[in-house]
């Protein structure tokens, strides 16, 4: 049987910088000593490897799934820009929004640490576009107290609408001879 599948590395591009656009959701980054070694890394060796988009036929951008620190360098340094004739490599996927933000996620989980915030943000966005807890667990590697945490974060509850709560306590009726002052009836009841 014949394998279909050909991985998007084998269909670089080249994609002119203006067609490219971050997305809102990366929740990844990169201190100030990383990004002047990125750019001295991409000004002696070259970009050495494409950043990764997902098309849209819409507006014909590029949104960046993997590479926004790339990228940044060809927007914030001009002579990498001229070097490379405005140009950047580029990988494409073939993904809908909440794929492309699982691939997002999935790329910078592989290598490095998130802003928590920021994947709060993301947990929510996902919940928004109809994706449970089990999708998010299955295509971003988190387990359930993991979204718990992140979607305790960002403090709406509708992320929670389909949780199901256990009962903790249940209040005791009120003995009888309870002192009515304090609302005591011969201690707490825990």
């Amino acid at each position: 049987m014949k394998n279909e599948f050909e991985s998007p590395v084998y269909r670089v591009r080249a994609v002119p910088f203006e067609k490219i656009v971050p997305n809102a959701y990366n929740p990844n980054s990169v201190a100030p000593p990383e990004m002047k070694l990125l750019y001295d890394s991409i000004k002696e060796d070259g970009y050495t490897m494409p950043i990764v988009c997902c098309y849209n036929e819409k507006d014909g951008t590029y949104a960046i799934v993997d590479g926004f620190h790339r990228w940044r360098v060809m927007k914030e340094h001009a002579d990498i820009y001229e070097r490379e004739r405005g140009m950047m490599p580029v990988s494409v996927i073939d993904k809908g929004a909440a794929d492309c933000m699982a691939s997002t996620i999935r790329h910078n989980r592989a290598r490095g640490s998130h802003d928590v915030d920021l994947m709060s943000n993301i947990v929510r966005e996902l919940h928004e576009l109809g994706r449970g807890d089990a999708w998010i667990s299955k295509h971003l590697g988190m387990d359930k107290d993991e979204i718990l945490r992140l979607k305790q974060i960002t403090g709406l509850a509708s992320l929670f609408k389909d949780t199901e709560f256990g009962r903790s306590w249940e209040p005791e009726e009120k003995a009888d001879g309870a002192d009515e002052s304090s609302g005591y009836g011969g201690g707490l009841a825990f």
